[in-house]
């Protein structure tokens, strides 16, 4: 193993799902997850992450869908409710494998998103640059694709000239590592309470 690419949400970021359906439903969206869940995301959602809508266009689609006049603001700061902390673990172990491994980030999100986390990464240990722990973060509104969809990975192997064999991918969703082994990646599925630093050493051996 040469290379590793990690995904973020749930693997380095911690995130609650229900804070962000709780916080819907108080603006009177009784139906969220018909719009996203952490494995579908309905067109408007998908548009969102792969970038072929702006957020600006992303609020209005949210309004006409639902039929609700609710602000910008309060549309985003539903939708960044799930987003957590950052595990300092995590970021700690990815200091320590940089140095022998070429690591690199694919993660399905959005700009409202990245906005936020970079800023909670701000907050929690007071200097920017989050990508920097990466050779390359990569984020599918950027990229123009996402995860599970086989290209998404091909487009970042290729770009970097990376042997899938030799590659492991982490994520903590089936689906996302599913599309990934269809591409030959070799691959590592985080379950609840998994953590990168006590699970991904195994693989590297």
């Amino acid at each position: 193993m040469r290379n590793i690419i990690f995904d973020l949400g749930g693997v380095l970021l911690n995130l609650d799902f229900q804070r962000t359906f709780s916080a819907f439903d108080a603006l009177g969206v009784k139906n969220f997850q018909q719009y996203f869940q952490q494995a579908y995301s309905n067109p408007l959602f998908a548009r969102l992450e792969t970038g072929t809508c702006t957020p600006a266009e992303f609020y209005a689609g949210f309004r006409q869908e639902t039929g609700l006049d609710i602000g910008d603001e309060a549309i985003a700061g539903a939708w960044n409710a799930m987003l957590l902390d950052f595990r300092e673990p995590a970021l700690q172990f990815l200091e320590e494998i940089k140095k022998e491994y070429r690591i690199f980030l694919l993660s399905n999100t959005n700009q409202i998103h990245l906005d936020a986390f970079r800023d909670i990464h701000f907050r929690q240990f007071g200097f920017h640059g989050f990508d920097d722990y990466f050779e390359k973060a990569w984020y599918s509104h950027e990229l123009g694709l996402r995860k599970p969809d086989a290209e998404c990975f091909t487009e970042v192997l290729t770009r970097h000239k990376l042997i899938a064999a030799e590659t492991l991918f982490v994520d903590d969703t089936l689906p996302n590592i599913e599309g990934a082994e269809k591409v030959g990646l070799q691959t590592c599925l985080l379950r609840p309470g998994e953590q990168i630093e006590q699970k991904v050493p195994g693989y590297l051996k």
